[in-house]
């Protein structure tokens, strides 16, 4: 794979750091062979490292990724991963329910699959409620099908997992292969893993020393075909975003809703019947009740709705990829599209650029000398 580095005006010590990391990402992986060679039986002296991801914890990306990271038995690898798909939560947290936790094994690995989210996952890990070290070298986010770049990293539930290990004051990285539906496949996410596996080995040799980027996390996409690639390019996000297209159903066109409010509400019988006499009493009343629903699949109703009629209404989200002409060959999503492995650092908020700050300066000198 070749190695090439863009400033892409970035901040330059940004852009140095990261490219001082790639340069000696070979020399990192001979530096821990010999330090292995030399303390063989120090497993506590080995790098810990956090597995997310966004897709769940069955995932063959994750199971890949982490055969990978244990191969060399250079690296201590726990994981903690959503029990399910939750690729597009964003940065949603659970508050006021129970998480189920239950321990797992990936690929060798100790592992815990969580009832959350990314998120959840990544908070609870770094805890300490699970886990017997206190704190890990890295967290990785990945590896995840889907390309992440520009808008759609706030609907990502694989970049919320390394953007809350930042919160929590660990550097992390998320992963994600260019996955081209109908075309891309399983051994896509293998090769994936090869080329992003010496990234990872710098990123974790550089913290060790202190070098590595600050006050952002790394978002790594790999192009559609991994050992194809063109090279490595640090990138700006774009402001690519998918479309996202609502549909209005009907229990008609869609009888799994029907079938499902149904379902609750007989389980509602059942369960007011095994309780107490008042329950039973207030459940019989809720049924036999005038009130009524409308299910309807229009955005709206002509007339006027009388007091005890209620509208329900169905409604299914697709994200449609829209794929724009960017003229910046330093965008995520152009430069993953030309073929190229590419490096976003993204941080929480923008307080160095001038030019925003300026902006809003100007607008609200403007807008409070116009209520005066």
């Amino acid at each position: 794979m070749a190695t090439s580095v863009k400033n892409n005006f970035l901040n330059h010590a940004l852009a140095s750091n990261l490219q001082q990391a790639l340069i000696r990402r070979k020399d990192s992986v001979q530096e821990q062979h010999h330090s292995k060679a030399q303390e063989p039986n120090k497993a506590s002296s080995k790098p810990v490292v956090l597995v997310t991801n966004g897709e769940g914890i069955d995932s063959p990306g994750l199971t890949f990724l982490v055969e990978a990271l244990l191969r060399d038995a250079l690296l201590d690898v726990y994981v903690c991963a959503p029990q399910s798909d939750r690729s597009v939560c964003g940065h949603s947290v659970t508050t006021g329910e129970t998480l189920a936790v239950c321990s797992a094994q990936v690929a060798g690995a100790n592992a815990y699959e969580v009832s959350g989210t990314p998120a959840d996952c990544v908070s609870l890990a770094l805890s300490g409620a699970l886990f017997c070290w206190s704190k890990p070298v890295l967290v990785i986010s990945g590896l995840n099908r889907g390309a992440t770049c520009g808008y759609d990293t706030l609907y990502s539930g694989a970049v919320a997992g390394a953007r809350e290990a930042m919160i929590c004051g660990v550097p992390s990285l998320c992963v994600s292969l260019n996955w081209e539906k109908n075309v891309s496949c399983e051994s896509d996410l293998k090769d994936a893993v090869t080329v992003c596996l010496p990234l990872i080995h710098a990123a974790i040799s550089d913290i060790q020393k202190g070098i590595f980027p600050k006050n952002c996390f790394l978002s790594i996409g790999i192009p559609s075909c991994p050992l194809t690639n063109k090279g490595v390019k640090v990138t700006r996000q774009s402001s690519n975003r998918a479309s996202l297209n609502w549909q209005a159903v009907s229990t008609n066109r869609n009888p799994s809703a029907g079938h499902y409010m149904s379902n609750q509400q007989n389980l509602g019988i059942m369960l007011a019947k095994l309780g107490r006499d008042a329950s039973a009493a207030a459940a019989a009343r809720r049924i036999n009740s005038n009130h009524k629903n409308m299910e309807i699949e229009s955005i709206g109703v002509s007339g006027k709705l009388s007091s005890q009629q209620s509208i329900k209404k169905y409604f299914r989200m697709e994200l449609i990829e829209k794929r724009q002409q960017n003229k910046e060959d330093d965008l995520d999503s152009r430069a993953l599209e030309e073929g190229f492995v590419t490096v976003t650092p993204l941080c929480l908020y923008e307080n160095g650029d001038m030019e925003i700050q300026s902006s809003v300066s100007r607008w609200l000198a403007i807008g409070l000398s116009d209520d005066q």
